[in-house]
């Protein structure tokens, strides 16, 4: 399975990185980045908001914005109304890395607009929280699939004390349960299948159901047009996130605003 590679070649690279840079110059930097932006705060309002992916490649389409430049591509996605910034920095599978976060960071604090930044990678070990935020993160995502429950809970708390928010991503009722002694302020229902890559949209009505009214429940993978959010935001949906349509499109800022419901200009 897909999913299980990735894992496997995950754990070797982070005892790779803990060896490259010890936990206490981690520390140091993460506890430097001040402050923390909200993202809670930032998708709970009236209107659906955009995470603005910033994503070069994937397992299942290959490359398909190879040259997409992180800092660039944060100023498009802020001037034009996201709500949030997703950052993917898996290097192999998706041709992201860790100063992509920073980059964007530095494209948001120029832009003087509290916009949070998400780490999204496959986050297995506490170094990594740390290292997300000395990389200039606000959240980081947390595949509730690749992840025991002792894990899980191990790395909310983790999450928690840097101040960050932890983006718990479910796929099937079987997450929706695991996750509940945990009461997840955000939880993301991914539509793909991260065994096989397929994608069905029609699973977020159902499932989101099983969530509490007042978790902040976001949309994930295959979102493309303004009638899918549409569609999303009538089952529930308080976010969606969005990569590959964004940065494939001939023109990033309208897409952007086509997503987030803003006039065409």
């Amino acid at each position: 399975m897909v999913l299980d590679e990735i894992i496997a070649y995950k754990r070797k690279e982070i005892a790779l990185r803990k060896r490259q840079t010890p936990l206490s110059e981690i520390l140091k930097r993460a506890s430097a980045w001040l402050p923390v932006h909200n993202l809670t705060a930032a998708l709970r309002g009236k209107d659906v908001g955009l995470i603005a992916e910033i994503k070069r490649a994937s397992p299942s389409k290959g490359r398909f914005a190879p040259e997409l430049r992180a800092d660039e591509a944060a100023e498009i996605y802020v001037r034009n109304g996201a709500a949030a910034i997703s950052v993917l920095t898996d290097k192999r599978f998706f041709l992201g890395e860790l100063g992509d976060l920073a980059a964007a960071r530095r494209a948001v604090a120029g832009s003087g607009k509290p916009i949070p930044i998400l780490r999204k990678d496959f986050i297995l070990d506490p170094y990594q929280v740390a290292e997300s935020r000395a990389f200039g993160a606000d959240a980081v995502l947390l595949i509730v699939r690749a992840l025991n429950n002792k894990e899980l809970a191990g790395l909310s708390a983790e999450v928690a004390k840097w101040g960050m928010a932890a983006l718990v991503e479910v796929y099937d009722v079987r997450d929706i349960e695991r996750i509940a002694p945990l009461a997840p302020a955000i939880v993301g229902i991914n539509h793909r299948n991260l065994s096989d890559f397929r994608t069905d949209l029609s699973s977020f009505g159902r499932l989101r159901r099983r969530l509490p009214g007042e978790t902040i429940v976001l949309a994930a993978s295959g979102v493309k047009t303004r009638a899918d959010v549409a569609r999303l935001a009538e089952q529930g949906a308080n976010a969606v996130l969005v990569g590959e349509a964004l940065v494939t499109a001939p023109d990033v800022g309208r897409k952007v605003r086509e997503l987030v419901g803003r006039a065409a200009s």
